[in-house]
């Protein structure tokens, strides 16, 4: 996939799920606010608990918001075969059994999956596991992904 359409791809999602989070934190707030659920007793805590909610989700909209900003001003790296791995990597993984995958190491929102029809990307952060045993490899190198027996090895086959 081209990396410039990732890029797009990930602010499309990251634009959308903060659009869900702010209507979510909104419509939580007006639940503890409304007269319904104004307590008439210590015992009654639906308003408490809903603004508990619209707290939680205004915080992962401003999480959301500021990954977005940041993808935004993203300067996308081009990698060789022989260049170290580094923030804005697209990494093809291939495993002993022939199966594939690509990761894109990004500066936030590690898990987002982006799906194309070429396959499925994940993106990960420098801070996971997987991203600290990708930062400063290069193609041909090998890499674990899981610990113990449910772990694979997983050989570096391309890097853009």
């Amino acid at each position: 996939m081209n990396k410039q359409r990732l890029l797009q791809y990930i602010i499309d999602q990251l634009t959308h799920d903060q659009s869900v989070q702010f209507n979510a934190a909104l419509t939580a707030h007006e639940a503890s606010t409304h007269e319904e659920n104004i307590p008439d007793n210590k015992y009654e805590t639906l308003a408490l608990e809903a603004s508990y909610l619209a707290q939680g989700q205004a915080n992962r909209a401003q999480e959301i918001k500021r990954a977005l900003e940041s993808y935004k001003q993203l300067s996308l790296l081009q990698f060789g075969a022989d260049s170290a791995i580094s923030l804005t990597a697209l990494i093809t993984l291939a495993g002993n059994d022939g199966a594939t995958r690509q990761v894109f190491i990004g500066p936030l929102e590690g898990g987002m999956k982006v799906v194309d029809h070429e396959g499925d990307i994940v993106v990960i952060t420098p801070a996971s596991p997987l991203g600290r045993d990708l930062i400063g490899k290069c193609v041909g190198d090998m890499v674990r992904i899981g610990t113990g027996r449910g772990g694979k090895e997983f050989e570096i086959i391309a890097v853009c």
